[in-house]
């Protein structure tokens, strides 16, 4: 039988990714009482799958979305102040050459074949530089320096690129621990007051008069319970079609496209810390990203994705496609036996009926259907950058529904961001002084996920035994719990592939045993419980 919580929320949210997570932070912050239930881990789906980048959308300013890169590239600003461990500035260079075409059908390429006939399939420098004047100065920017022209011949930024590569435009924008941002959105949520439950399932959501019921199942016990909210609000990525039509049960015309981008991890490919814009003959671009101090990432693809309950992954031809991309612009040639991990995600974009899933909107759009009784806001598209922007949407369309007072997150930091945006290599010095037994490594990794919080987690520890058990890469059983107590963590997984991406550094032996420790440490704890 069902257990029954018969006080209703303001808000039941349903999906744990960075929309839902986002909009129940900051709707606790107003004084609404909020739960969130996320059937598996947080951000276990797109929100931990993304390319790792807080940016404007380059690209996007060729369809014209300028009020989607508008909002992006002043969000950077914002963000960079509030998590300052968890987000940095990173420089990009976009090599360029003169004798580049590309097969493209954006509204930019359009209007320069019908004035310029002669420019088709190329993007001309000074149109390239016109889009980076754009690109710095449509979001008041104050943090981060402007567009320059580098050399790329006998320079560090050169040096791993193909010859014919002689000049390269620099600009700004700035990386992102994609998975951690969600956990701290949701810790910051639960310590204003929100519910927040993992590994809760919504099995139905029905209107009653002026109510939703919600019924839900716990995935690791079977337990099932019944709750009640004024406003549903349906956040659930790649399923939110799948919510609207066999949970809720309500008639929508409106529906979700989802295209799975997909990315590949080699060993570090170049010693400088910028990252490259790779422009391909097929009109897409990807990054080359320094990514875990040791390793390079490279993505993205977009590619049609039919079944949300289908685990994304990337194909074979996803990886060639990306080796092939990346071996147009690298000196040094790359093939499978490079590729040391690979990731896919879905992003659930608006269906606004383009013809390809490159072309789709990266925009939100949020919608309110109260024609049967109670609210329920439906989330669709939207993209890491904008999630704050998007909470603040979303809880003006609620306002409309109950009494929401004004918007209060810009600025205010999320867990351990308390300290300036530059102020990165000093908290590394100083918890290195404070804990001498960590390794430069060891402490930039904390500093990096925990920020000021770091030290609360390391406690009184004296030396690296202190900490407990050593599952490898430095992973010691003091953060394990700190992982399991503060941040939602139940498996392996959850620690080594999105608190942390540790799991580039362990070996599968040492990652079983993790999990096999965790499961152990959870069963003491529900028993512990139960007497």
């Amino acid at each position: 039988m069902a257990s029954q919580d018969n006080q209703p929320s303001d808000l039941f949210v349903i999906g744990g990714g960075i929309n839902g997570c986002g909009i129940a932070r900051d709707a606790v912050g107003r004084g609404l009482s909020v739960r969130l239930a996320e059937m598996g881990d947080l951000a276990s789906a797109t929100s931990s799958a993304s390319t790792k980048l807080f940016h404007g959308g380059l690209r996007y300013l060729e369809f014209f979305e300028f009020r989607l890169v508008r909002e992006s590239l002043i969000e950077r600003e914002t963000l960079l102040r509030a998590m300052p461990h968890i987000a940095w500035p990173m420089r990009f260079v976009l090599p360029y050459h003169r004798d580049m075409r590309f097969e493209s059908t954006t509204p930019t390429s359009k209007l320069l074949t019908l004035f310029m006939p002669w420019m088709k399939g190329r993007r001309p420098a000074w149109l390239i530089r016109l889009g980076l004047f754009l690109y710095d100065n449509l979001g008041g920017r104050k943090i981060l320096p402007g567009t320059t022209t580098v050399s790329l011949k006998g320079t560090p930024e050169g040096a791993p690129l193909d010859d014919r590569f002689e000049k390269a435009f620099e600009y700004s924008d700035c990386w992102v621990e994609d998975s951690r941002l969600v956990v701290l959105n949701a810790r910051d949520a639960e310590a204003r007051g929100a519910a927040i439950m993992t590994r809760t399932k919504v099995l139905s959501a029905a209107r009653e008069g002026d109510l939703w019921r919600i019924e839900t199942e716990d995935t690791q016990t079977g337990h099932r319970a019944m709750y009640f909210a004024r406003m549903l609000v349906n956040a659930g990525g790649p399923w939110v079609g799948d919510i609207i039509q066999t949970r809720m049960r309500v008639n929508s015309t409106e529906g979700v496209r989802l295209v799975r981008g997909s990315h590949i991890v080699t060993k570090r490919l170049y010693d400088h810390d910028k990252c490259y814009f790779f422009q391909g003959t097929d009109g897409r671009i990807i990054f080359a990203i320094p990514y875990e101090e040791d390793f390079t990432l490279i993505g993205t693809t977009d590619a049609e994705h039919e079944d949300p309950s289908q685990k994304p992954v990337a194909t074979e031809a996803e990886q060639d496609y990306l080796l092939d991309f990346a071996n147009g612009y690298f000196k040094h040639k790359l093939g499978r036996h490079d590729i040391v991990w690979t990731y896919s995600g879905v992003r659930p974009l608006y269906d606004d009926s383009s013809s390809s899933a490159t072309q789709a909107t990266r925009d939100y759009t949020l919608k309110v259907d109260a024609s049967g009784g109670a609210p329920v806001l439906n989330v669709f598209g939207g993209k890491i950058t904008t999630y704050r922007r998007l909470a603040e949407s979303a809880l003006e369309k609620i306002g409309a529904h109950l009494d929401v007072p004004g918007p209060w997150t810009a600025g205010v930091p999320l867990p351990g961001g308390d300290f300036p945006v530059d102020g990165v290599q000093a908290q590394i010095d100083g918890l290195k002084a404070h804990y001498p037994f960590l390794t430069d490594f060891w402490a930039r990794r904390l500093v990096r996920a925990y920020g000021t919080q770091a030290a609360d987690m390391l406690g009184e520890a004296s030396s690296a035994a202190d900490l407990g058990r050593d599952f490898g890469a430095t992973l010691t059983e003091t953060e394990v719990v700190w992982l399991m107590r503060h941040e939602y963590a139940l498996r392996a997984e959850d620690i080594v592939w999105r608190r942390n991406k540790l799991g580039l550094r362990m070996t599968e032996r040492q990652i079983d045993a993790l999990d096999e420790w965790m499961k152990n440490q959870a069963g003491d704890r529900a028993a512990r419980a139960a007497e």
